[in-house]
């Protein structure tokens, strides 16, 4: 019995000797994850997500309160009960995905306007880019690090949304409304995902936080209230007449909805009503002989984000424009704290 022990205990120790040892974390993934601690740990961030989960909640509160009297007989969305509670709101507070759109981009911009400058004023920067790290890590791991924050945020406050949702309505969502849900969240995440580059490239390109910080407020304060009131005053501006035909009224209507659009606010706006309204069935201005005869159905998901595609593209394409000027920008940046 004894041999038997000490055979055992041999085998066990050989086997410790002979197992690999644990391989280091990559540098980038290194860079990731103090980045995601520092952000979770920092008052800035604790202070958005009350703010987010206080709306989240007083919009819930009033889409649950409504539900009863939004159940029409004629209603092409009769079907989408669980959608109703990211879009059913009385007046007194927006509904949920307009509370996104208002303050996700708040969000973005307060995990990345110090990011670069806050570190190059420290003495940090120069410190951390003497080791043997590649530069373009460091810039890819604090856009990385913010981006799965954002994601953990958005995906679990829509699946509070729905818990919540299931518990007080007892109906479960269908495999239908769950996907538009998820599309949803995703294209949020990609939303603020474009302010969260924006406000990386003021921290790269301003010295002092609160200057890039100020700066991309300016910004999303523009888009978001004074770009409209400047199209308002040009679409007035050049208004057909009452003898305008048919198409020149569409060919107005469309010129300002394509000024409109190139606003990013705007773009997530028409793709997150057509995901969480199925019956929206067309973005733009529609003719009489295309109005006429129309049923009154929802549209499926397939064909929901075929309408939205273009949105999507332009968001795409102005989330990955806005990281290739921050990154080429860092990459030519003197990095040496004065």
């Amino acid at each position: 019995m004894k041999s038997i022990i000490v055979i055992l205990k041999e085998g066990k120790l050989m086997e410790k000797l002979n197992k690999p040892a644990r391989q280091p974390l990559h540098p980038f993934w290194v860079i990731v994850q103090k980045e995601i601690r520092d952000h979770v740990r920092s008052w800035r961030f604790l202070v958005l997500l009350f703010l987010i989960l206080l709306t989240c909640f007083g919009s819930l509160y009033t889409s649950v309160s409504n539900l009863a009297k939004s159940l029409k007989d004629n209603d092409p969305q009769a079907g989408f009960l669980f959608l109703k509670l990211f879009t059913l709101s009385d007046g007194s507070l927006p509904p949920f995905h307009v509370f996104i759109g208002f303050l996700g981009p708040l969000l973005g911009i307060a995990l990345g306007f110090d990011a670069v400058n806050s570190e190059q004023n420290s003495g940090t920067l120069s410190r951390v880019m003497a080791q043997p790290v590649h530069r373009d890590y460091l810039i890819n791991a604090k856009f990385t690090a913010a981006l799965i924050v954002i994601s953990i945020l958005f995906f679990a406050l829509g699946f509070l949304v729905i818990g919540l949702g299931l518990i007080i309505i007892g109906i479960p969502p269908t495999a239908e409304e769950f996907m538009r849900v998820v599309f949803f969240l995703a294209l949020s995440v990609l939303y603020v995902a474009f302010w969260l580059n924006l406000s990386i490239l003021f921290s790269i390109r301003f010295r002092q936080a609160a200057t890039s910080a100020l700066s991309a407020i300016a910004v999303w304060l523009f888009f978001t209230i004074f770009y409209q009131i400047i199209i308002s005053l040009v679409a007035k501006a050049i208004m057909p007449g009452q003898a305008a035909t048919q198409e020149e009224v569409i060919h107005y209507q469309n010129f300002v909805l394509n000024l409109l659009r190139l606003v990013p606010s705007q773009l997530f706006s028409d793709a997150t009503t057509t995901l969480l309204m199925p019956a929206v069935r067309s973005l733009g201005p529609l003719s009489m002989e295309q109005v006429y005869g129309a049923i009154p159905s929802p549209l499926p998901l397939g064909q929901s984000l075929l309408l939205v595609w273009p949105q999507l593209t332009g968001l795409i394409a102005a989330t990955v424009l806005c990281f290739a000027i921050s990154y080429l920008s860092f990459m030519r940046k003197e990095i040496r704290s004065r």
